[in-house]
């Protein structure tokens, strides 16, 4: 298993870490928690102590424990102690795994013990918030002759592990100060945006380059670029699903999907063209809501840089493949690049996770790479490409995660299609510019975690406030 690198020596998260594949519907409750429990099972393992787990009990706290139903979080948990990892799983093995169980079910553990599960093995805890994040959830394997009743516990446990799931599908454990396990030292670290410039100005490069240099002392030329490609790749896959299929999402709110109907009238008026109808808006905002019905369903899908903002990098650059001349894939590598330099610095320095900062930390975020990357493919400086991140950043500041019903689809879905709009235009409006301005995107980011610490609990992916509670669900 290759051990994510991120916040090592520098600000600097690898692509290949911040755009991870998974699957749906949340990275921090879903890829998250699958990895902390196949951590666990890892760990039980290596005590050499498999064989002598009765029961595993999982206790989900504050945020986890607030909307984790919604987001398949035991699901996800259940899923990750038998092994599966997000990036590779079937979405299927995972969608039932807890909330399928029936009475006598058993579960077989990483490393092939079976043991007795049932759906009371799952606890929620909204109330009670770990001081370490927000995400929190504590794993406890009991020895089989501890077991008293389903309720009743009695002796040690075997093991017992609490983990953080910071955001973005990334895990610390309760012990831990940072959840970087690899270190590597980069030839050109940062850890602000005027830190970045002064490296753009200093070695002449673009902001890509800065990033290419660094992810090549991580990763080596060829693993990146394979990586890289991978990545879009399974955008790119995404955005097609989420265009063909129809139906119902999910979950109980009856949300129907619309990009493939979106899809259809789109192709219609291309074919026979309206003299004065730019349906390139359009087809951006049928990437989005693609990709995030896809997620909502439970499938596959790349944080970028989490789940919930996963439509607006990959629909900003189909945007930019479909409708500027000369893209290419070799410019799709520099987005996802420039991206990830912008992403890197949301991440270290404020928060890309919604129980966090909320919304603005994710959509914000994602809307901020995005728009910096744009901006970037269509030939602006790296000043200019700054500026386009501040101005993406700056006008998602305040914005609340409140998932109608702990799903990740109201109002998320067309947030996402919103927030494409939002990094088009930012990038545009920044190449009007020379790169000059008065905020800068070190200020906006600092601003957002400031926000964020401001922001009441119940606007913060717990679905105890905004639409969350005035929307009625039927």
């Amino acid at each position: 298993m290759r051990v994510p690198y991120h916040e090592g020596v520098t600000a600097y998260v690898s692509a290949l870490d911040l755009f991870s594949i998974g699957i749906g519907p949340s990275s921090s409750h879903t890829v998250g928690p699958m990895r902390a429990a196949r951590v666990f099972a890892e760990d039980l393992v290596a005590t050499g102590r498999l064989n002598e787990v009765g029961r595993i009990r999982c206790s989900l706290f504050g945020s986890l424990g607030s909307t984790g139903l919604g987001h398949g979080t035991p699901d996800a948990v259940l899923a990750g102690l038998t092994g599966l990892r997000p990036e590779t799983c079937d979405p299927d093995e995972v969608r039932a795994a807890w909330s399928g169980l029936t009475d006598g079910a058993t579960l077989t553990l990483l490393g092939g013990h079976t043991i007795p599960i049932s759906t009371s093995d799952v606890r929620f805890e909204p109330r009670t918030r770990l001081p370490g994040h927000p995400n929190a959830l504590t794993l406890t394997a009991w020895p089989t002759d501890s077991a008293a009743t389903d309720d009743s516990w009695t002796g040690a446990p075997l093991l017992e592990e609490t983990f953080y799931s910071i955001g973005g599908g990334f895990i610390r454990r309760g012990t831990e100060r940072s959840s970087a396990q690899t270190r590597v030292a980069q030839p050109l670290p940062y850890d602000s945006s005027a830190e970045l410039l002064a490296l753009c100005d200093a070695h002449d490069l673009a902001i890509c380059e800065v990033a290419r240099r660094n992810e090549e002392a991580i990763h080596g030329a060829a693993a990146l670029n394979a990586g890289l490609d991978a990545i879009w790749e399974a955008m790119h896959t995404c955005v097609q699903a989420g265009l063909t299929a129809t139906g119902v999402l999910p979950g109980g709110l009856k949300v129907k999907r619309r990009a493939a109907a979106v899809r259809m009238r789109l192709e219609e008026y291309d074919v026979q063209p309206l003299r004065d109808h730019d349906t390139s808006t359009e087809w951006l905002h049928a990437f989005a809501l693609a990709v995030n019905e896809e997620n909502a369903a439970g499938g596959r899908v790349v944080t970028a840089p989490t789940n919930g903002a996963a439509g607006i990098i990959p629909a900003v650059g189909h945007y930019y493949l479909r409708f500027v001349p000369g893209a290419d894939a070799a410019g799709i590598r520099r987005y996802l690049l420039t991206a990830v330099a912008i992403g890197s610095l949301v991440k270290a320095n404020a928060s890309i996770s919604g129980a966090e900062g909320g919304c603005q930390a994710e959509v914000g975020a994602a809307c901020a790479m995005a728009s910096g990357a744009l901006c970037a493919v269509l030939g602006g400086t790296p000043r200019q490409v700054e500026n386009a991140a501040e101005i993406a950043m700056e006008h998602h500041l305040g914005l609340t995660c409140d998932p109608v019903g702990g799903l990740v689809q109201v109002p998320c879905i067309e947030r996402n299609a919103i927030a494409s709009s939002t990094a088009v235009s930012a990038a545009r409006l920044a190449l009007h510019g020379d790169g000059t301005h008065l905020v800068s995107l070190d200020t906006v980011i600092e601003t957002m975690r400031q926000t964020g610490l401001d922001m009441m609990t119940k606007y913060k992916e717990t679905s105890e406030g905004g639409l969350a509670v005035n929307v009625i669900e039927c």
